[in-house]
């Protein structure tokens, strides 16, 4: 959603197609490893998120490439917190009293992530840590399926962004119980901070990657290209109707943000004994 926003934009200001490739699983580390191995003539590249670029690193023993060593970065799209959400039937409207309705039956619960090893992985470990409830984790390969299962009452809770939950919440077929930060797109629904409860306070950023060894124009053009495009007023209000705060910014910004959240996540991945095989 995030890229194809911006996609015809990004096409008049190269004056080049983008094809948009999919290739979901394993929390977004398979189409990461395609693109590490990728040409590096500037032609191929991937929407670098938190999870598949700073998360990955601390959750997968044998991760398929080195997030600092294989990537050229060419800068931010923007960033989303996140929220928490459950199915109607928890009776949870604040953390509060979630937790109280998990623990009445503390075996029968779920919760959903968009892949293991994902930001949407590790904070619902947090929140379970939190609770201390041993609600099981339920990975799906993205989102859709996860909220279909979770409107259906196979799942019971799930973090994730607002720009998809949110139609789901209005209509009363999620309850929005927090969120990690304000979000405009869900200005009723209170932080964790203002619930009382520290610790919860994580956004996804995302950004855009080239191979190692892509040349340094290349990355240059697609960055002023990008910075031009995230500038508009336009994409700047469709992003924040979809709950996504633009963020332009250099390559380096971004080099610098995988650096400081390869061991921020690690430690809580580590804490929460989060490891995928």
């Amino acid at each position: 959603m995030v890229i194809r926003s911006i996609q015809p934009q990004l096409q008049k200001e190269l004056g080049q197609p983008i094809v948009i490739d999919n290739r979901a699983g394993a929390g977004g580390t398979i189409g990461s490893a395609y693109v590490a191995k990728a040409t590096p003539d500037g032609y191929t590249l991937v929407l670098a998120t938190t999870s598949t670029h700073a998360v990955s690193v601390g959750v997968y023993p044998k991760l398929p490439y080195d997030p600092l060593r294989d990537f050229a970065y060419a800068g931010f799209i923007g960033t989303s917190p996140y929220v928490l959400v459950t199915h109607p039937s928890l009776n949870g409207t604040d953390v509060n009293a979630l937790v109280a309705a998990l623990k009445q039956k503390p075996q029968q619960y779920s919760f959903a992530s968009v892949g293991a090893g994902t930001v949407s992985h590790l904070l619902g470990e947090q929140f379970k840590a939190y609770a201390g409830v041993p609600v099981v984790h339920v990975p799906y390969r993205g989102a859709a399926p996860a909220y279909t299962d979770l409107m259906g009452n196979q799942v019971q809770l799930m973090f994730d962004n607002p720009a998809g939950l949110a139609p789901y919440i209005r209509s009363g077929k999620l309850v929005a119980v927090a969120t990690t930060a304000p979000n405009a797109l869900l200005a009723g629904v209170p932080t964790f901070q203002q619930q009382g409860i520290p610790n919860f306070t994580q956004s996804l950023w995302y950004g855009v990657a080239f191979p190692r060894n892509t040349p340094g124009p290349a990355v240059e053009r697609f960055n002023v290209a990008l910075n031009k495009v995230l500038s508009d007023r336009g994409v700047a209000a469709d992003f924040a109707a979809k709950g996504i705060n633009a963020r332009p910014g250099t390559p380096a910004e971004l080099q610098a943000a995988v650096v400081a959240d390869i061991p921020y996540w690690g430690r809580i991945a580590k804490s929460v004994g989060a490891k995928i095989d």
